[in-house]
């Protein structure tokens, strides 16, 4: 059922009436209204759970800090020059950061046009236009119904006016980023308007500067999110193919990852987006040929200390070896040695071993020799291991059991080597545990030829059947 909603005038009311009805200290009544509503199920999400200034000095109405610097910003739109108003805009920013009630409250009293008249007086002040977008930023984190075809004209102007500096562009890329997330026609609008091949421009004029590479990265992986609830069919795969084709962004995210090496979250962003990309079967071959499978492997040798990075080269190498060539070249490259190898590094991990099963997964199928390699160095083990450390995490279960299937569906004389790691009794457990687990599992038990599974199965089948022809399994019974 959902939560009841109140405003924030209806909390701020209660928390006066704490204090002048029942005497209660400022923080004392702000405790007191928060546990009132939530014991009456209200959702005080976009609430501001602060005590209002001015009822702090028992004088005047209530009012937050968020309102105090919008009102200042409100008054100053049309009186004060850019410059003057640089600090108020800081202190809006800093008070939007400080959580989403802020920014809700701010959006509720206006705060959208008031700071979008800033953006557009400032596109010809490069600092005043950096103070602005910020502010713009903040404000839609969160809040993605805010931007309008006004905010959208004035945004990319901005974004190709200053596309040389990377302070504007890199805001601008936040701003972008904000707005598209669970926002399909955003992101669709942006689209069509022209973000792309500035996103993408970005990344190759401003390579050396890497938090505006992250950026970006992160904004176009955006770009291919099917992630808004309301809307039926988005264009997640349109947008993938036009950054691959129209905008070569296979290569700028290739050539921006091997220009930063030595910088792991950037990376992580990269392989994260890189995968993101790998919607078709020639786009993994072109991940092959641009160098990224050579970067992925390197990555897993060099830096398997880091389990976040690790995490996003095995989910890219994942996706790229949705191509069968790309399989052998990632089983050739040694890719399965150095998969086991970080996913016993990082066992204590779930998030590693669930990438790292179904990469596994992944190269065992249909490619009975690649199942050699992996049990020749140690995935199934891995796996089965996995399973055991892991017992309460759905995905490894779920990625084990497909792991385990694929390695014996071509390949039966595996089976037994499987079974005596004690596989049948883990899947067995993921199969009662988890019900995501119950088709593969049981999938999984089956392939491997467990005969208390196959008895069970053939019972079923046989009462299916007698329900369906009652005669015939009378004769037969008698």
């Amino acid at each position: 059922m959902a939560k009841r909603r109140i405003t924030q005038e209806t909390f701020d009311a209660a928390v006066r009436e704490n204090v002048e009805d029942f005497e209660m200290d400022p923080d004392e009544a702000l405790r007191e209204a928060v546990e009132q509503f939530e014991s009456q199920g209200v959702d005080l999400s976009c609430i501001v759970k602060a005590v209002p200034a001015a009822l702090s000095d028992c004088q005047g109405e209530p009012t937050h800090a968020i309102l105090q610097a919008l009102d200042s910003l409100r008054k100053g739109r049309d009186s004060v020059s850019l410059t003057g108003m640089t600090e108020e805009m800081k202190r809006f920013t800093e008070q939007c950061s400080l959580g989403f009630a802020q920014r809700y409250l701010a959006a509720q009293k206006d705060a959208y046009p008031i700071i979008l008249s800033y953006c557009k007086k400032s596109v010809e002040e490069k600092e005043a236009l950096v103070t602005s977008l910020s502010a713009l930023a903040a404000l839609t984190d969160g809040q993605p119904d805010l931007l309008d075809a006004e905010g959208r004209q004035i945004l990319l102007e901005a974004f190709k006016k200053f596309q040389g500096d990377s302070l504007v562009t890199r805001v601008a890329i936040c701003v972008v980023r904000n707005c598209c997330l669970k926002h399909e026609q955003n992101r669709q609008d942006l689209v069509k308007e022209g973000v792309l091949p500035l996103l993408t421009g970005a990344i190759i004029r401003h390579t050396a500067h890497a938090e505006l590479v992250k950026e970006a990265s992160t904004a176009l992986r955006v770009m291919t999110f099917d992630d808004d609830v309301r809307v039926t069919y988005g264009h997640a795969h349109e947008h993938a193919k036009m950054i691959v084709l129209e905008h070569n962004g296979l290569k700028v995210l290739i050539e921006a990852a091997k220009d930063h090496l030595d910088n792991p979250p950037l990376l992580s962003e990269l392989c994260a987006t890189i995968s993101r990309l790998a919607v078709r079967n020639e786009f993994c071959q072109d991940i092959c040929d641009l160098g990224g499978l050579k970067l992925m492997m390197t990555l897993l040798a060099d830096s398997y200390e880091s389990a976040d990075l690790i995490r996003q080269v095995l989910s890219a190498t994942r996706a790229v070896a949705g191509n069968d060539d790309v399989k052998d070249a990632v089983v050739t490259a040694g890719g399965v040695q150095l998969i086991v190898m970080v996913m016993n590094k990082h066992m204590s991990n779930p998030a590693v071993c669930e990438q790292g099963c179904a990469c596994l997964s992944v190269l065992a199928l249909r490619k009975p020799k690649n199942c050699s390699v992996i049990m020749e160095d140690g995935g199934a083990l891995a796996a089965v291991q996995a399973m055991k450390t892991h017992p309460d995490a759905v995905n490894v279960q779920k990625q084990a059991c497909m792991l385990l299937r694929n390695l014996v569906a071509r390949m039966r004389n595996y089976c037994q080597p499987i079974l005596d790691m004690g596989a049948e009794g883990l899947i067995g457990k993921a199969v009662q545990r988890h019900q995501d687990c119950s088709d593969v599992g049981k999938a999984a038990l089956r392939d491997l030829g467990c005969k208390r599974w196959n008895r069970g199965n053939k019972r079923r089948t046989e009462t299916r059947r007698s329900a369906q022809n009652p005669g015939a399994a009378s004769l037969t019974s008698s």
